[in-house]
């Protein structure tokens, strides 16, 4: 459970202000149909996030080294501060196509966005740490989802209201004490 609740937390609040959760309000405000979005989102993630779980259990079961369990705690300290720099959506990302359904531009387009973005990397580092692909896939789709769904329900009303900085420090204290647990318990 500790994998799961660990994953939940770090990607509620990492997601807070990323290029997803602008992309969610971009997509919202487009197409003004939240459940397809939001289904989308679903799909976008668990596939993401289960690939990039199971590509952090596979990397640890094969560097199961010292130095490979430094570099997991370490890759947390710099979740930490790649967390405090806040994302802007790019202009061709911004840009869907009204071809096909709404289910099918939100799970493609969230799919390629979220690749190499700071959740997923944690994703990966969270699979290699907890070796459950599962509980860690699980729970940062939960966290996606907390965070998403209010930004496809509220858009813009979200943005004004909710303080991106204070969420950012948050999800990136959470980083930090997660790599310097491991960086203790290596010592």
């Amino acid at each position: 459970m500790e994998a799961f609740f660990t994953s939940t937390a770090i990607v509620a609040f990492a997601e807070i202000g990323d290029k997803t959760m602008l992309l969610a309000i971009l997509l919202a405000t487009r197409f003004r149909e939240p459940l397809p979005i939001i289904f989308g989102i679903l799909a976008a993630t668990l596939a993401n996030h289960a690939l990039a779980a199971f590509a952090g259990q596979q990397v640890a079961g094969l560097l199961d080294a010292p130095w490979f369990r430094w570099a997991v705690a370490l890759g947390f300290v710099a979740m930490a501060l790649w967390t405090l720099v806040p994302d802007k959506i790019d202009e061709d990302a911004g840009e869907v196509s009204h071809k096909g359904s709404v289910f099918l531009t939100t799970a493609i387009a969230f799919f390629f966005v979220e690749m190499g973005d700071k959740t997923q990397v944690a994703t990966v580092a969270l699979g290699a740490q907890y070796q459950s692909v599962i509980a860690v896939a699980a729970g940062t789709t939960l966290g996606m989802m907390i965070a998403n769904v209010p930004a496809v329900y509220l858009g813009e009303e979200l943005v004004k209201r909710v303080p991106l900085h204070v969420m950012r420090w948050i999800a990136a204290s959470l980083f930090l004490a997660l790599g310097l647990w491991q960086i203790i318990a290596l010592m």
